[in-house]
């Protein structure tokens, strides 16, 4: 069986190295401004990944900069759409200014976490995609609300899995609050992965295996260390004989 998954990262975020994780992701997802960047590192941004010839993604979050995009607010399904809408015509006319062309969505921090579970909001965040364009992927969690909603809009879905992260019995990723919510080590995080891609099952904390879909691997950028996992992680997905490469949007 021949193995083909997407490595992606969040970038545009200050971080530092982003042109260090362009080497080795194939898929950038670009903050819009809300939780950090701006129209320059926007701009910058999709710059270097098309010059490193990486899938260029918008990277929407609540309007939160103070916490980095990671604080769950109070907000409702209109306030989400709004701001999706918002970010994603920003990001649509840098890019276009840049003749670059957009492939994906993956919202970002507290908004990903909160639409994966509630419904109401992952349509605000489904509709806004349709409406900013509609051949657009949704990265999102295999088994979630926002899938569910993508799907009902006729959105394709990528599921979405994370390396460097750990997950809870529920399928939810372990709260950046716990001690252990990250996970550091890149041969464990590409032993889990492979399981992910060939089983289909990923161990929670508590000891209990989980169903998942990965066609995205998520490395976060600002993680300490990041630029390091990702080259190590890679090595060893393709050593093992994975194909590392985007999934295309229908445009």
């Amino acid at each position: 069986m021949t193995l083909q998954v997407d490595l992606n990262a969040d970038l545009g975020e200050g971080a530092g190295h982003d042109e260090e994780l362009l080497a080795l992701v194939t898929s950038a997802n670009i903050a819009c401004g809300f939780h950090a960047g701006d129209a320059n590192t926007m701009r910058e941004s999709i710059k270097a990944a098309r010059h490193h010839g990486v899938a260029v993604g918008a990277h929407p979050s609540l309007f939160d900069r103070e916490n980095f995009g990671r604080k769950e607010l109070p907000v409702t399904s209109d306030e989400v759409f709004d701001a999706v809408t918002y970010q994603l015509g920003v990001f649509q006319a840098i890019a276009e200014a840049a003749g670059v062309r957009r492939n994906h969505v993956k919202p970002h921090g507290a908004l990903y976490n909160m639409a994966a579970r509630d419904a109401g909001l992952a349509k605000a965040v489904a509709r806004a995609i349709v409406v900013a364009d509609p051949t657009l992927i949704l990265f999102a969690p295999g088994k979630s609300a926002l899938a569910s909603a993508g799907q009902a809009n006729g959105l394709r879905i990528a599921p979405e899995v994370f390396a460097d992260r750990n997950y809870l019995s529920d399928g939810a990723l372990v709260p950046r609050s716990r001690p252990d919510a990250l996970l550091h080590d890149p041969e464990e995080a590409a032993v889990r992965v492979l399981r992910m891609l060939r089983e289909g099952r990923v161990r929670s904390v508590d000891g209990v295996d989980v169903d998942v879909r990965a066609e995205t691997i998520c490395v976060h950028g600002d993680t300490p260390g990041a630029v390091d996992f990702a080259c190590a992680l890679r090595s060893q997905l393709e050593k093992e004989g994975v194909t590392i490469r985007a999934p295309e949007s229908s445009s």
